[in-house]
């Protein structure tokens, strides 16, 4: 059921280890990088939502969530065969775009499909399994360019502009390994039906349909006219930033936030005036009113994603740039010390999920004495300690040594907050959920993106590696605001392996 995983995790791994060694051939400047990179999360802002809509009120003779992994996963293999001999800079962010927005098709619902299928006291087995095959598929992917260039003498330089053929290599073989590992889930798996979904779940005391309807024409209205009122109010604070924004001459990338403010502004009064009209039973009214009514548990565990992501993305932007340029002293793309440090870079990526391959087995023994808030908080710790742990570095062979604290933390990062969510959600809207959770781990993606190469050029002055510094400071937050979390179902037997 999670094998699919193996392949995701590939498209992941080479897009996180290589894409801004690809942009910084390409041209891009190490301040550039955020906002090239910031389709990535944009793509999933608005893919996984709606794919995980769609996919809880989808049957066919595939299933419910599979037709959804295989179309992803035809799309993103195609993509990762282009994406190395982009030609130019943008061409490359905007296969970026279209690269990350066919993975996010595949990967929203397997996480729908754990909780589909598995009953409570499995989920945090269920989500360890998966982070074992993610943290497989990524050990083996972030490492493909230094095994190719040091096993089978691929090359590893090119002239200026051109993507090394140990990138390029490594991309087709990810592209074809992650067709293979999801054609294995959707072929070999089972689903149980709506119907039978139903017969888990259904309530004792049901409205009829014909009561919901009235009920929900009342409410509409009311909730119409506060999401009219509460999206003018947002959209006018968008207006209001950007032209502060404008008048001061900041870096371009901050108007990521203005124009995202203004947006959600818009989102929301579209949805209440709709309301308003009587036009509630709709896709988008509905995901905008869910979004607004989601579980409590959800909410807390925002704001533990929320910096467990702005660290993850931290790294992933800057590990190269700040590795090569703190540890190995070179910016120069062209230069074999460089190459060699972005390949160190890849190596040791893939090592941190190999780590974390390992850790997905003990998360369940761990959570069994302790509890899975205590748990995450501990792994979170360890991975903030590891980014921090760069900074002081003078050998890059001791980079290994950190991403051992990093890969704890990501095996806990992939499994335990969607374990503590599964028992909060309903079972009719597991995909939807599962997808607006994705906002949290987007936004702060989005925020990364839009911040992080203001403070780099204007705050630490051009040193990349306090970039790392202040993703430890986040995820070590992250995992102290574990600790606010109501675990509605921590009970011992979730812990079970």
């Amino acid at each position: 059921m999670s094998f699919g995983f193996l392949g995701i995790q590939f498209g992941f791994a080479l897009q996180n280890a290589n894409v801004s060694r690809i942009f910084e051939t390409l041209g891009a400047s190490v301040d550039d990088i955020p906002i090239l990179w910031v389709a990535a999360p944009l793509t999933g802002l608005l893919i996984q939502p709606v794919v995980g809509y769609f996919s809880d009120r989808t049957w066919t003779k595939l299933g419910r969530r599979r037709p959804y992994f295989l179309t992803g996963a035809v799309l993103a293999s195609l993509a990762l065969f282009v994406m190395p001999n982009s030609p130019t800079l943008w061409f490359a962010a905007g296969m970026l775009w279209i690269m990350d927005a066919s993975i996010n098709i595949s990967m929203e619902p397997f996480r729908a499909f754990v909780g589909d299928n598995l009953p409570a006291d499995q989920t945090t087995s269920g989500f360890a399994m998966q982070s074992f095959f993610i943290g497989t598929g990524a050990i083996v992917a972030s490492s493909l360019p230094y095994v190719l260039t040091n096993w089978f003498d691929v090359p590893n330089q090119a002239a200026e502009g051109i993507i090394p053929d140990s990138v390029k290599w490594s991309f087709y073989l990810g592209g074809a390994v992650f067709l293979a590992a999801v054609l294995w889930t959707v072929l070999r798996s089972k689903e149980y039906s709506p119907k039978e979904l139903m017969s888990f779940t259904e309530p004792v005391g049901e409205k009829s349909s014909e009561e919901k309807g009235v009920l929900d024409a009342v409410i509409s209205q009311n909730n119409g006219q506060s999401q009219v009122t509460r999206g003018v109010g947002i959209a006018m604070i968008g207006m209001i930033m950007s032209a502060w924004l404008y008048t001061q001459d900041l870096n371009k990338e901050l108007y990521i936030f203005s124009i995202g403010t203004f947006l959600v502004g818009v989102l929301f009064m579209l949805s209440g005036l709709l309301q308003r009209r009587g036009s509630y039973a709709n896709g988008f009214v509905t995901i905008m009113n869910d979004f607004e009514t989601m579980p409590p548990t959800m909410k807390q565990l925002a704001m533990v994603q929320f910096f467990s992501w702005f660290a993850l993305f931290a790294m992933w932007i800057y590990m190269t740039p700040a590795v090569t340029s703190h540890l190995y002293g070179t910016t120069d793309t062209t230069s074999k010390l460089y190459n060699d440090g972005a390949d160190w870079v890849g190596l040791c990526m893939g090592v941190y999920n190999g780590i974390a391959a390992l850790v997905a087995f003990g998360i369940p023994v761990v959570a069994r004495f302790t509890n899975r808030r205590i748990t995450h908080l501990l792994c979170l710790s360890a991975g903030g300690l590891a980014l921090l742990s760069i900074y002081f570095m003078e050998n890059p062979d001791f980079l290994m040594v950190s991403m051992v604290g990093i890969g704890i933390a990501w095996a806990s990062i992939l499994s335990v907050p969607y374990a503590m969510l599964a028992g909060s959600l309903p079972a009719s809207k597991m995909g939807y959920y599962m997808g607006v959770f994705n906002f949290f781990i987007v936004i702060p993606q989005i925020v990364a993106a839009a911040l992080l190469g203001f403070l780099v050029k204007s705050i630490f002055g051009g040193e990349p590696i306090y970039a790392l510094v202040l993703g430890g400071v986040s995820m070590i937050l992250a995992g102290l605001l574990c600790l606010f979390v109501d675990d509605r179902d921590s009970g011992k037997s979730m812990a079970v392996a």
